[in-house]
């Protein structure tokens, strides 16, 4: 096996084959001890080097490297004789220094250069009312938001490199005490078994990690809100966040949790659940409509009424191709609308999105390629499953209804209710963490309807939800909570 000064000058050797790694030289003029330092000029900041290293080195009377390591006023400087953690170091942004006569031995001093984003308001989970803080690409600063929000000695981080390449920091928070210890298990088991030579962001830790791979279902819930993710830590689940990724992975996760904005806990309850109402039934709004008008025009035209029929026979009898390809036409086209607004510079983006959805309704109306009600239907779904929370679950969304119109076009309303089976049989086999993906639904859990459907008051939600199982489940004392603390009683 080769020493450590020989593993040492070989990654030195190796490192400098590219053009930014620095050597540097310099003689103490007190002691006329040489010193060289190595470091990679991209990464480091060269201002701190100059005001709180270099004057140091050339004026300080230092006799070893431990006595420079502490007299230098840096926050990290130690001594190491690990060619793997040299090379780790150095490719972080630190210095290596080393004195000619011993040369076995490195001081490595953090110098990194930071260049960071400020922090903005969120832009996916945006709120009209709550805070406007957003996760950056920075992993330090995100775990400062989150520890701002949970000042306990209880919320632990444990820290991880995954990428045999790209060697990425990835966290793993959760509160010691309430989180289950088996889903924290289980999150660490399955990223410390990761094997892929690059990861750059949060979104290939959802790949990689997640219970099904072939699900269009995300089974981790991603967000850019630091509040978020205090409020699920508080409730018992895990969060992963990755350096260089501004969202955060928290899970285990259920299916109602993608249709919950987190401004429903910033309104009243009333206010909240009716909005939440909304969404899921949006969410049915845009996946069955057209089929469901495919269906009927197909199969079972006799339950529309007369007066409807009417209508739809006028707006049709001028269209040459059957309901499902007049469907497919317009499905697609509101697609390539929205592909091509998201691709676009934003205020290009917004132009082709607006205009070119009014210009392309209106033409192929015109042309008899499409009816006038179909279009008004294809918008009105279009427009409902833009109000899924969740980015990842509208694509989902998406994607689920051209299933249904493979079946509507086959089977009719039987097809439909046929895809729905394999639907919710693909859901009830689902999981997150190995917990079941459509709780409190399957297995019922009643304690955890109340923020689940409908969003009771804070008064109500005195227990953690029963399927994360955590450690502590009661969050407060409900009795207290009802009181009333008025001031005349308010001693009693």
């Amino acid at each position: 096996m080769a020493s450590p000064t020989e593993s040492i000058c070989k990654i030195l050797t190796l490192l400098k084959r590219s053009r930014d790694f620095q050597t540097k030289v310099y003689q103490n003029q007190s002691s006329g001890q040489s010193v060289s330092v190595f470091y990679i000029e991209s990464l480091v900041d060269i201002d701190m080097m100059v005001k709180y290293l270099y004057p140091y080195l050339i004026h300080y009377p230092f006799t070893s490297l431990q006595h420079l390591a502490d007299v230098l006023p840096l926050e990290d400087a130690h001594l190491s004789s690990a060619p793997r953690d040299v090379q780790q170091k150095l490719l972080e942004g630190y210095l290596a220094i080393q004195l000619i006569e011993q040369d076995d031995l490195v001081l490595l001093v953090k110098a990194q250069k930071k260049i960071e984003r400020t922090l903005t308001i969120p832009e996916v989970e945006f709120s009209v009312v709550g805070p406007k803080e957003s996760f950056i690409e920075s992993l330090e600063t995100n775990l400062h938001l989150v520890r701002k929000r949970i000042p306990s000695e209880r919320l632990t981080v444990n820290l991880f490199r995954v990428g045999s390449l790209s060697q990425t920091k990835l966290a793993v928070v959760y509160v010691d005490g309430i989180a289950d210890p088996e889903n924290v298990q289980t999150v660490i088991q399955r990223i410390q078994t990761i094997e892929f030579d690059e990861v750059i962001d949060s979104s290939y830790i959802v790949q990689i990690i997640c219970d099904n791979r072939h699900s269009l279902f995300p089974q981790l819930l991603d967000t850019e809100r630091p509040d978020r993710v205090a409020a699920v830590l508080a409730e018992g689940k895990v969060a992963v966040m990755v350096d260089g990724s501004p969202h955060a992975l928290i899970g285990p996760t259920t299916l109602v949790e993608f249709f919950s904005s987190f401004e429903d806990y910033f309104s009243n309850w009333i206010i909240a659940s009716f909005f939440r109402l909304i969404r899921l039934f949006s969410v049915a709004f845009s996946i069955l409509i057209t089929p469901i008008y495919v269906a009927t025009l197909n199969y079972h035209y006799e339950l529309i009424p007369k007066d409807l029929l009417g209508t739809l026979i006028t707006s049709r009898k001028e269209i040459p191709f059957p309901p499902i390809i007049e469907v497919l036409f317009l499905e697609l086209t509101i697609e390539l609308l929205r592909e091509a607004g998201a691709r676009l510079p934003t205020k290009v983006g917004q132009t082709i999105g607006i205009v070119g959805g009014i210009v392309i309704g209106t033409a192929s109306v015109e042309a008899g390629l499409t009816s006038n009600v179909l279009l008004i239907l294809v918008a009105l779904a279009a427009l409902a499953s833009f109000t899924t929370p969740v980015y990842k679950m509208g694509n989902t969304i998406r994607l689920l209804r051209f299933p249904f119109l493979l079946f509507a076009e086959m089977w009719g309303l039987l097809g439909v209710a046929f895809c729905f089976c394999i639907l919710m049989t693909h859901l009830l086999s689902l999981t997150s963490l190995g917990r079941p993906f459509l709780s409190p639904l399957f297995p019922p859990r009643w304690g955890d309807w109340k923020d689940a459907f409908i969003r009771l008051p804070f008064s109500e939600q005195a227990k953690r939800p029963l399927s994360l199982r955590p450690k502590q489940p009661l969050r407060f004392n409900s009795d207290k909570a009802k009181a009333k603390r008025d001031i005349e009683n308010i001693d009693e």
